[in-house]
């Protein structure tokens, strides 16, 4: 693709974990080809490539953002996934950005729910399935899972993969049992977002530290089961610490599998809402910028448009698609905050050709066992 724009790849080193030095590498240039899948799947940016990668001209960073993309995934698919919030309200945590949090309920006057019943999560996965998306997400206003409640999510993610969906849970923080009886469960994905950079994130919450939240994402990857893990943008932050935000996912042994890049939208009564209303909000162009260079230096993750996208205009979520995100939420809403409907995703989806991935949920565990007898060998699904 001559012309194309682009940081040169640095050179491979022997330990994937470590960060290519910027001085290895030069300046921006004009390639005369694209890399590779495989080399682009290998490459660990530094801090100082993923800040030349936001200062490039917008048209470029996005050429250079849907070339690898395409390199990686399916040109013009998407992957669907709808929301349920399975327990709302009266966390425990602080996040300031955040009408969940029992800290400010006097404010947000959000009315607490207990647990969605079993039949009702299923009912609601089913009309899910019904209207085109691959996996259910369930979310629940926990600190962490109690053990009361470990057998209720255990059940929940059972029963929706029997449906032939995938599956995400974001339920707070987790620990390695937790996270082991998920994975055994047959769970897909597990979210847990970073929020935002190390240092910005003391200005977000208190009741959680940033070192928590990567133990979290260390217990759900070493279980098997696939990482979720994104940002939120527009919460005040500077382009320095989205700089970091994404070398921390680069930082990590293998980056998330899906990348949710979140857009504030500002709660009255949240700390956080209540600045940026009063400030003004992010420039929807630095957002699509992030997602542009999440694409380019996680090119094998899926990243997700989540929270912001109802406000935007058809041409604004057509730039986030050219700027390499392939994964969005269907319904009218996430959590307790609105979502673009169903009925005007399906028609932007006509109107930009794009198509649903196909589900394809992870296999429950099992075990060969042989039967001593006849000497025949069969696969065993793991109980509980």
């Amino acid at each position: 693709m001559a012309g194309l724009l682009s940081i040169q790849e640095p050179n491979h080193q022997t330990n994937n974990n470590t960060n290519i030095d910027s001085h290895s590498t030069s300046s921006l240039r004009s390639a005369g080809s694209a890399t590779t899948a495989t080399n682009t799947s290998a490459v660990k940016y530094s801090r100082e490539h993923i800040a030349q990668l936001f200062d490039l001209p917008l048209m470029d960073l996005l050429l250079q953002a849907q070339t690898i993309h395409r390199q990686n995934f399916e040109a013009n698919e998407v992957q669907i996934s709808t929301l349920l919030s399975i327990k709302t309200g009266n966390c425990p945590e602080d996040c300031g950005y955040c009408s969940q949090s029992g800290h400010h309920r006097d404010k947000t006057k959000l009315q607490a729910e207990k647990r969605l019943e079993v039949d009702k999560v299923i009912a609601a996965a089913k009309r899910a399935k019904a209207s085109g998306s691959s996996r259910f997400c369930m979310g629940a206003a926990w600190k962490h899972p109690s053990a009361k409640d470990m057998p209720y999510v255990v059940e929940l993610v059972k029963e929706v993969k029997s449906l032939g969906l995938e599956t995400c849970m974001t339920l707070g923080m987790l620990n390695p049992d937790q996270a082991a009886r998920l994975a055994d469960a047959g769970l897909d994905y597990y979210n847990h977002n970073l929020d935002t950079s190390r240092r910005y994130y003391e200005e977000v919450v208190s009741t959680r530290s940033y070192d928590e939240r990567l133990d979290t994402l260390t217990h759900v990857r070493d279980s098997g089961i696939n990482v979720c893990s994104g940002n939120i943008v527009g919460m005040g932050e500077s382009r320095d610490d989205r700089i970091d935000w994404v070398h921390e996912l680069l930082k990590m042994p293998k980056a998330p599998e899906s990348i949710p890049v979140n857009l504030l939208v500002p709660i009255a009564g949240t700390p956080i809402g209540d600045k940026v209303l009063a400030e003004g909000e992010l420039s929807v162009l630095e957002w699509i910028r992030t997602i542009a260079v999440t694409r380019i230096c996680c090119p094998s993750s899926y990243v997700r448009l989540s929270a912001g996208r109802e406000s935007l205009s058809d041409a604004e979520q057509a730039l986030a698609f050219m700027a390499g995100a392939n994964s969005f939420f269907y319904g009218d809403k996430l959590l307790t905050t609105g979502n673009a409907s169903q009925s005007n995703d399906n028609r932007l989806m006509r109107e930009l050709g794009l198509t649903a991935q196909i589900a394809a949920p992870r296999a429950p565990k099992q075990v060969p066992v042989m039967d001593a007898m006849s000497g025949h060998q069969s696969q065993v699904v793991l109980a509980e």
